[in-house]
């Protein structure tokens, strides 16, 4: 009766410490709250203006350089996957863009949020951009740090305490030798970085059709 008993203890206990094992994050609502978040951008640039000379050099210097940080930010991601992809909440990922920063995924798509902004040719908009998305992608990493912690412990935590959680210390930068990724989540951030270039087309088509008069114009943004 003890041996069963105890048995039945075990079984128990192994039954709650399952039920509180660390769970990775929902990346579904972070990625339906960015969805929410470029379709209010992309409805309130139909009907505003950049506030800037269009044919002036300072506009064509802003979209520029938002064109820049975009093709930053896909490069960027694509490099980051590299050392993630198919191993995320597996493996503690600490080589290569993960040495310098915890979150370099979430610091390029930043990077590119603020140069979609950029790109409309309004550095109010980049601000924006720039500020909900941190503000997303800081509770996303909260949330999965929690998770690391839990599952990682003594090793994240040492990991946590010499890395910051995005602006990177380049000075903090190490790598190996070799690597092996997964083309299939490779495959995926491509396809997602076509995201970030189709902007540049819908930005410049919105523009033509405001100059044209198919889309009126109710405030300027600078």
């Amino acid at each position: 009766m003890l041996g069963a008993s105890a048995k039945k203890a075990s079984v128990k206990g192994t039954m709650m410490s399952a039920s509180i094992a660390p769970q990775p994050f929902n990346q579904r609502k972070r990625l339906l709250v960015v969805q929410g978040l470029s379709i209010a951008a992309i409805g309130s640039l139909l009907f505003s203006r950049p506030g800037w000379d269009e044919a002036s050099t300072l506009h064509e210097l802003i979209e520029m350089t938002g064109f820049v940080l975009i093709l930053v930010c896909i490069f960027g991601r694509l490099w980051s996957i590299l050392y993630v992809g198919g191993r995320k909440n597996t493996e503690l990922a600490v080589n290569g863009p993960y040495s310098i920063t915890r979150n370099p995924l979430y610091l390029f798509s930043m990077i590119g949020a603020f140069g979609i902004g950029l790109m409309f040719g309004s550095i109010i908009v980049a601000v924006v951009l720039g500020v909900c998305t941190y503000a997303v992608f800081g509770m996303t990493a909260r949330k999965e740090e929690a998770f690391l912690l839990g599952k990682f412990g003594p090793k994240y935590e040492a990991y946590a305490a010499r890395t910051p959680r995005f602006w990177p210390k380049l000075w903090l930068y190490h790598d190996e030798h070799q690597h092996t990724f997964s083309t299939k989540a490779l495959r995926s951030t491509f396809f997602d970085a076509l995201y970030f270039l189709a902007v540049f087309p819908a930005i410049e088509g919105i523009e033509y059709l405001q100059v044209i008069g198919y889309l009126p114009t109710y405030f300027w943004l600078f």
